[in-house]
């Protein structure tokens, strides 16, 4: 036992001036180690290891210049590599890699006394690029590229953290998804949505609100553009396509499937009233809830509509929601 003293105060010495100096181990209440590695008046030097609970190698810092800069390796429980860098006064500086647990490289990133700044890019599992992103000062600046699927991708730009400019997106055919202008990180101005290619919704934005979105239908006389403000609501009509009512009381007979509808018009303004019929409604078009000459409860809608709706419990919920909200605007 004394042998064992003298060699644990040989190993972790503190000198007069409250220095670590010489060969250290530290151990937790268990006795298990949690780093060991050598001090030169309190810096560390050479190869620090730190460890997990079960004694496998959870660290290791390899210090060139003593307690300021040193290579970085990280270990998972398994002995797998997850990351290697530098540190300069325990800050990540310099190029940074990361590994997946099969030991692929997953991203490379690089750092700036420990803030991001320069490239940083992800790889999937095959080790092809699926995102290539600039930061500045910790914020994404500059370029920005990221795959979607296997052959698409989607690319804009950044400047201090915020969208700036045109962002367009590519489908894996090379065909158009989406293009459109952000301004300190909103959408502003025009925004177009493709399907196949063909243009399908024409978007007009103001400072991230929306002005103005046209959909494309298709009728018996042809295709046609229509505002979803002009829209009150739409209810399918089988295999014939979709009904769409407008707030100036006309119909329109649209070839296009009701799912087609919905997914242009967007859920920003329309909301599903009848679950069963699946009728969606602009939220504009939503007045509340009456009774009819038999006391049930039925939705209001503006226009009057040539068909009841006996509103569900998710309905109601919905236009209480609406209530609330327009009484708050108020």
């Amino acid at each position: 036992m004394l042998c064992l003293s003298f060699i644990a105060n040989a190993q972790n010495r503190i000198d007069n001036q409250g220095r670590r100096q010489g060969h250290w181990i530290k151990t937790d209440k268990d006795g298990s180690r949690i780093f060991e590695g050598d001090f030169v008046d309190g810096k560390e030097t050479g190869t620090f290891n730190y460890y997990y609970s079960d004694g496998t190698l959870k660290i290791r810092n390899t210090f060139t210049t003593p307690g300021k800069y040193c290579t970085h390796e990280a270990y998972d429980r398994k002995g797998q590599l997850m990351a290697t860098g530098f540190y300069n006064q325990k800050n990540r500086d310099g190029e940074w890699r990361f590994y997946g647990e099969d030991g692929r490289l997953i991203k490379i990133a690089s750092y700036k006394m420990g803030i991001k700044d320069g490239a940083h890019i992800i790889f999937n599992k095959n080790g092809d690029t699926v995102e290539v992103a600039n930061w500045q000062d910790n914020h994404r600046h500059g370029r920005w590229w990221k795959r979607i699927g296997e052959k698409g991708y989607i690319c804009g730009r950044y400047e201090k953290g915020l969208m700036q400019g045109k962002l367009t997106e590519y489908d894996g055919e090379g065909r158009m998804v989406r293009e459109g202008n952000y301004k300190d990180g909103v959408k502003d101005g025009a925004y177009r949505y493709y399907e196949n290619g063909t243009r399908t919704v024409d978007e007009n934005w103001q400072d991230g609100t929306l002005a103005d979105r046209k959909i494309l239908i298709h009728t018996s006389s042809g295709a046609q553009w229509q505002s979803i403000f002009g829209i009150a609501y739409f209810l399918p009509m089988g295999q014939r396509g979709t009904l769409l009512y407008l707030n100036d009381g006309s119909k329109l007979v649209c070839t296009d499937a009701p799912d087609i509808i919905n997914e242009r018009v967007g859920r920003e303004t329309f909301v599903l009233i009848d679950r069963k019929s699946r009728v969606m409604a602009n939220i504009g078009s939503v007045v509340g809830i009456v009774k009819d000459d038999d006391g049930r409860e039925t939705l209001d809608l503006l226009p009057k509509p040539p068909f009841t709706i006996f509103p569900d419990e998710e309905c109601i919920k919905m236009v209480r929601s609406l209530k609330r909200i327009d009484e708050l605007d108020e």
